[in-house]
């Protein structure tokens, strides 16, 4: 009897086929009875070698926006205190709360009402409410679009990061700068689509869930960045490895990867691992030039405060920021915070403090990105859209404690840049900042005015997945056209 390994296929494969092949014959007549094969939606399962999972692709519809930066604020930022001006607070500041609306988490205790320790003033021809806190960026107070009545569906950092970042508090969803990487593709070849820099205290609580592509091919992942030495660990080329002599051993193992993905097609890592081995390669340069700071001028330096011990840090991922995206970079998010409770802006113990140290590390470096973008004309083409996971309440946690609690019910996000209407507040919270009241906005609906902002129709961007077409904004959200220009 002649072997089955001569047609390419041993009997372990052969009897596999065999008894899964007979009843999937039954299921697809079934299937297609039902029209499920008519869908038009499907998973992105290319072929590397046609153009790559990260291949440019058309918006559904023109917008002006071609990237995003997400400052992103973890721990959660106070409305009270930043953005939603209440002069109810003074005038009700130390009296016991009595409303009914639903405040504290974790069973801590409901304090009295507490006025804002920062003062308030309004700023440009819009006349927009900013606190002290953002002496920098309320300069540029005529390009924001303040929203004010945001919400969310949990209280708890870990679930507030998951939903703000993939649209959903529970891990194994893609993330947004996923979405945008899978619905667009990328303007580069190398560097990655999809950049993030954390806090050098930490990462959010939820860690990399907040980056990853869930069930989506990992091509479209975030690439985590270090916004100081090598971008990427391991990236360097060793020592005793000629150039030439890296590039034969990558085109040999590509070769063998490429025929292990023809006879297995649907296997997403791989597709993955086969891209990511060559634009690690073309990153071995451009992803190290790209964070090399030093030849900046010194008024650049001094603009984002790198050589200022509080916003070295920040300033300095602002700068790479703007060098990624005149690179092609599709999506970058800036984390502000990390760890747990004060090092982010989670000010349970002492909000004022709190605040004026995290306030400071990012307020001049903001500033001074968005003067940059202004500068170069990338302004134009990049939206960006500051905000923690949910807001802090208005009271404080004790008599006496200057510490606020956790706020989901209501809270404010910004948005700038590219096809954004600047100067302007959108909602409200009710009159001690408690509670979205009027344009209340979700997370989906924010979601789907960043997708739209960025030329995609959030319900027609879809992924299927376990027989369902996947949204980044589920079955619900709706774009913010008051926030359209």
């Amino acid at each position: 009897m002649q072997s089955t390994e001569t047609f390419g296929i041993n009997r372990r494969r052969m009897l596999q086929r065999m008894g899964a092949g007979f009843p999937s014959l039954a299921l697809i007549d079934v299937l297609s009875r039902d029209g499920f094969f008519a869908q038009t939606a499907s998973a992105a399962t290319e072929n590397p070698g046609a153009g790559g999972l990260l291949r440019a692709k058309p918006p559904h519809f023109a917008a002006k926006a071609k990237h995003v930066v997400f400052l992103f604020m973890n721990g959660a930022p106070s409305q009270v205190d930043t953005f939603d001006y209440k002069p109810a607070l003074t005038k009700y500041n130390g009296t016991p709360y009595k409303g009914d609306a639903a405040v504290g988490s974790n069973n801590r205790p409901i304090g009295h009402l507490m006025q804002s320790p920062f003062g308030f003033q309004q700023h440009g021809e819009s006349g927009l409410w900013i606190s002290d806190l953002f002496p920098h960026t309320a300069k540029f107070a005529d390009d924001l679009c303040v929203i004010k009545s945001c919400y969310t569906d949990t209280a708890a950092h870990a679930s507030g990061c998951l939903q703000m970042n993939t649209g959903s508090v529970t891990i194994g969803k893609p993330s947004l700068g996923s979405w945008l990487s899978y619905g667009l593709g990328t303007e580069n070849e190398s560097l990655p689509s999809f950049v993030v820099m954390t806090d050098p205290r930490g990462g959010p609580i939820s860690g990399a869930s907040n980056w990853t592509t869930g069930f989506m091919p990992a091509a479209f992942q975030g690439t985590l960045f270090r916004s100081k030495g090598a971008p990427l660990l391991n990236l360097k080329t060793p020592e005793a490895v000629t150039e030439q002599t890296q590039r034969e051993a990558l085109d040999v193992l590509g070769k063998l990867n490429r025929q292990h993905l023809e006879e297995h097609p649907r296997e997403s890592e791989l597709a993955a691992r086969i891209e990511s081995y060559e634009l690690a390669y073309r990153m071995q340069t451009s992803a190290a030039e790209t964070v090399n700071v030093d030849n900046e001028s010194a008024a650049t330096r001094a603009q984002y405060g790198l050589d200022d011990a509080l916003t070295a840090d920040f300033g300095r991922k602002c700068l790479i920021t703007r060098r990624l995206l005149e690179r092609g970079v599709r999506f970058v998010q800036l984390y502000s915070g990390g760890g747990h409770i004060e090092d982010t802006w989670d000010g349970h113990t002492d909000c004022i403090n709190n605040h004026k140290l995290h306030a400071g590390e990012t307020d001049r470096p903001i500033a001074a990105l968005i003067s940059d973008l202004k500068r170069t004309g990338l302004w134009d083409e990049t939206l960006l859209v500051w905000g923690g996971e949910f807001g802090r309440t208005p009271t404080s946690e004790g008599v006496d404690k200057p510490g606020r609690d956790h706020d989901w019910h209501g809270f404010t996000m910004w948005l700038s840049g590219a096809g954004v209407k600047g100067g302007q507040s959108i909602g409200s919270t009710d009159e001690l900042g408690f509670k979205a009241v009027e344009d209340p906005c979700h997370v989906s609906d924010l979601h789907a005015t960043i997708l739209h902002l960025m030329g995609l129709d959030h319900k027609k961007l879809t992924y299927f997945h376990q027989g369902l077409d996947q949204r980044l904004t589920g079955v619900r959200g709706e774009v913010v056209k008051k926030a359209l220009a």
